[in-house]
């Protein structure tokens, strides 16, 4: 079998790729080897053709390609498959000799062919370090080397700047707490080409190095324990969001102050009352596509216009500026008092992780100024994600009981009222003074949550579409 037929059947199974069946059509657009002998290390670009997904997209991967499947990785399924004359392929990432390299090649800031290894000047990156995937893998592939580095690895990629590094970058430069400092990333000159040639002028940034942030855990997971914790309490957790409301509250300052350094690093501007419409536009263009995937959204499609309509017709000014765009519980960690560095209390911090904004988007688009209360959205709906998360996956139990789902629904009411009041006493726009923003941004999420888990996760569908259905 060919190496493209094979990586062909093995992308609908990543978590990264946006399908469950293999793509229509899909070649070998750029193969770079790094390494040679066996295994060999293999940089590929692959370019797939899937209408139904976007057309033309292009995505990453770091093959190993030997004679057989190394020693060290038996147990971590990461095979690829059949590569051709006898030999097998797999996902390199999980080879510790393999990260080695890549990690090297940064801290060496070599170079091969279109492929750049770059380090910003100062960064300390502890070069003997082997690298381990993180589990919790998302649109992307995480490898930690050590307690000293993490490197993120882009899976789709596109040509231009990496909006995570620009973001982190300009916020370590100001001194944020709230990031974790980059440290190097690895680009390819032009946009990819065939036989590893560069097809243009503008880098593609492929993956970018940052320091690591031990950690008490990410958001959800902090979330899901805190929700645990109040289901088995016989009085459920109150109003005030159990125990996670004062960390809720933290992190909406955090939120807030994060992004009052992007407002004063990217700068800021105002929507006019005709661009707010043309934005409620795009959000009833994202409905329409949206209809062509999940069906149930029909019957609720009237009452989501209208939220949009009420945004379109406010008929005035929006302030709008750099913001994450892809914000929920995953993209933040909880890094202890001794990790967060000094000056800090006794309390620690949130970090913000992933700036890349929300898969498939253009990279146009993930960049320009939005509205920050699209951040705040997000952050309210991965609230109720995690309570319904935490219902349905509940042994013995589910939505529908009363005994787990008012503990569960007080706790995310609690999380979003103490989210809110901490965004807006750092100085964040008060959400309750501008409802039908919010309102609008809540809806266009959970409509793109609908999409993606229609794509994904057909199980996790009914947690977004509970949500629409209640709006």
């Amino acid at each position: 079998m060919a190496l493209a037929d094979t990586l062909a059947a093995w992308l609908p199974a990543q978590r990264w790729y946006p399908g469950t069946t293999p793509p229509r059509d899909l070649a070998i657009t750029s193969d770079i080897t790094l390494v040679s002998g066996d295994p060999e290390l293999r940089h590929l670009i692959v370019t797939v053709t899937d209408a139904r997904h976007g057309g033309q997209a292009r995505y990453q991967v770091l093959a190993g390609i030997g004679s057989r499947l190394p020693g060290t990785l038996a147990g971590q399924a990461p095979v690829i498959g059949p590569a051709g004359c006898g030999r097998v392929a797999y996902d390199a990432l999980y080879d510790r000799m393999f990260t080695a390299i890549l990690l090297r090649g940064i801290a060496g800031q070599r170079s091969t062919g279109p492929l750049r290894f770059a380090a910003f000047p100062g960064a300390s990156i502890a070069a003997d370090c082997h690298g381990s995937v993180l589990s919790a893998e998302q649109t992307n592939t995480s490898v930690v080397f050590g307690r000293s580095a993490i490197l993120k690895v882009l899976r789709r990629v596109v040509p231009g700047p990496s909006p995570d590094l620009e973001v982190t970058r300009a916020l370590a430069q100001r001194g944020s707490p709230h990031v974790a400092e980059p440290l190097g990333w690895i680009e390819m000159a032009g946009q990819p080409g065939p036989e590893g040639t560069a097809g243009g002028s503008e880098p593609t940034v492929l993956a970018v190095l940052s320091r690591y942030l031990r950690s008490d855990g990410d958001g959800w997971s902090l979330a899901l324990r805190s929700l645990d914790e109040a289901a088995r309490a016989a009085h459920g957790p109150g109003a005030a969001g159990g125990g996670f409301a004062a960390e809720a509250r933290r992190l909406g300052a955090a939120t807030a102050r994060v992004h009052a350094d992007l407002a004063a690093v990217f700068g800021t501007r105002q929507m006019t009352a005709a661009q707010v419409a043309e934005l409620a536009r795009q959000m009833s263009a994202r409905l329409d596509a949206a209809l062509r995937e999940v069906a149930g959204l029909a019957a609720h499609s009237d009452r989501i216009r209208a939220r949009f309509r009420a945004l379109a017709d406010l008929g005035q000014p929006l302030p709008v500026q750099r913001v994450h765009g892809d914000y929920h519980l995953g993209q933040v960690l909880h890094a202890p008092a001794r990790e967060a560095g000094p000056g800090r209390n006794g309390e620690g911090t949130w970090v913000l992780l992933d700036f890349e904004g929300e898969p498939g988007v253009p990279l146009e688009q993930r960049r320009a100024p939005a509205p920050a209360l699209r951040d705040v959205a997000g952050m309210l709906r991965s609230f109720d994600y995690a309570a319904q998360h935490a219902l349905r996956h509940r042994p013995g139990g589910g939505p529908d009981d009363p005994a787990l789902s008012a503990p569960a629904l007080a706790w995310a009411r609690g999380a979003r009222e103490a989210f809110c009041s901490g965004y807006v006493d750092a100085g964040g726009l008060d959400p309750a003074a501008h409802p039908a923003v919010l309102r609008a941004l809540i809806l266009d999420k959970a409509v793109y949550e609908a999409v993606y888990e229609a794509r994904h996760r057909p199980s996790w569908l009914p947690i977004p579409m509970e949500a629409i259905a209640a709006a």
